[in-house]
């Protein structure tokens, strides 16, 4: 087997010249010449680097059982309180074990990265947001990759997405067409936590109300209330709304959670739901059925979003080029809270 003094003799430079360059120590300042000469040298006595003999041992590996990352950007807590991301995972986890996968590495994006198990995995699925700052930090070499729930360059990566602007149009001519002119939005803030901050990134559910109630001349700004995704967000912010002198008739509501906790506000306020205030929310969560009025919501399919993820990644991994985007549909499911059956 060549080594890199074979290769520094040949192309007649120091031995740690050579390994910088085929290393890619790019602090390292050589003529063009010289940096062709090398890689002619190592290509003729048929030399592979380190990294080179490690991802063919990783490629010969990964067609068995390949070990797979999964990039979470919500802390435990926060994921246990939200249902959407939750079942995610849970979709994601399943469709591991089915294909018979037990090597995985679970990584939340604001911990600190253990770059050597990061390094022996075949392919990551993030879940969610994540900027270039921090995916690079946590992604090092790895190629196969997979977004759920974020398509960051389609182009390159392969991505599992519920297209918002679609949904959030079919929730919103739901309630245009039962007659509803008065209609204010709910919703939470698109986090991405990491450990030195946190980043609010483009929520497409809000721009879409206010695009599609702009362009019904029905647009009016206090009607919208913003907070946290979570229960008790939505029950204040409906507290905070049904307070004003202008109260909307109806509500589109960016998530189950928030849309049961504004339910409860609205029973202990005594106003009927749908009679004095109609709710379309969004996800199709068990509990949504069960409410005290169930609600009617736009369902999205998050256990397939998590199975569609692993099965594009093993794909990728066996040999696939081409990046795919798959956008999963959602429909819309009509139940009492809306106050019409059609």
């Amino acid at each position: 087997m060549a080594t890199i003094k074979d290769i520094a003799k040949l192309s007649k430079v120091s031995v740690a010249t050579v390994s910088r360059v085929l290393n890619g120590d790019e602090t390292i300042t050589v003529q063009d010449q010289t940096r062709e000469r090398i890689y002619q040298a190592s290509k003729e006595l048929g030399y592979k680097t380190i990294q080179e003999r490690r991802n063919q041992q990783q490629t010969s590996r990964s067609k068995k059982n390949p070990a797979i990352g999964v990039v979470l950007f919500l802390s435990n807590e926060e994921e246990l309180s939200d249902p959407y991301f939750l079942s995610i995972r849970q979709g994601i986890e399943e469709e591991l074990i089915r294909q018979g996968i037990s090597t995985t590495t679970m990584i939340r994006s604001y911990d600190k990265v253990d770059h050597q198990k990061v390094h022996e995995l075949d392919g990551m699925i993030i879940v969610g947001r994540i900027n270039e700052e921090a995916f690079k930090k946590i992604s090092g070499h790895i190629k196969n990759i997979v977004y759920i729930n974020h398509s960051p360059d389609e182009d390159m990566y392969d991505s599992v997405v519920v297209d918002f602007q679609k949904a959030t149009e079919k929730a919103l001519q739901h309630l245009l067409k039962a007659g509803y002119k008065r209609i204010g939005y709910i919703g939470g803030v698109e986090r991405e936590h990491l450990k030195e901050r946190t980043i609010i990134g483009e929520d497409q559910r809000l721009t879409t109300y206010e695009k599609v109630m702009k362009s019904e001349g029905l647009y009016e700004p206090s009607y919208v209330f913003i907070g946290e995704y979570t229960m008790i967000q939505g029950y204040e912010l409906m507290k905070k709304a049904v307070k004003q002198n202008d109260v909307p008739e109806a509500f589109f509501i960016a998530s189950d959670p928030m849309a049961i906790g504004a339910l409860r506000a609205l029973q202990e306020l005594r106003i009927s739901v749908p009679s004095d205030i109609a709710i379309v929310s969004f996800d199709d969560i068990e509990m949504a059925e069960f409410c005290s009025t169930p609600l009617t919501t736009v369902k999205v399919h998050t256990k397939e979003m998590g199975q569609t993820g692993v099965k594009l990644l093993l794909d990728r991994i066996n040999g696939r080029k081409l990046p795919l985007k798959v956008t999963v549909p959602t429909e819309l499911v009509i139940r009492q809270s809306c106050g019409t059956n059609q």
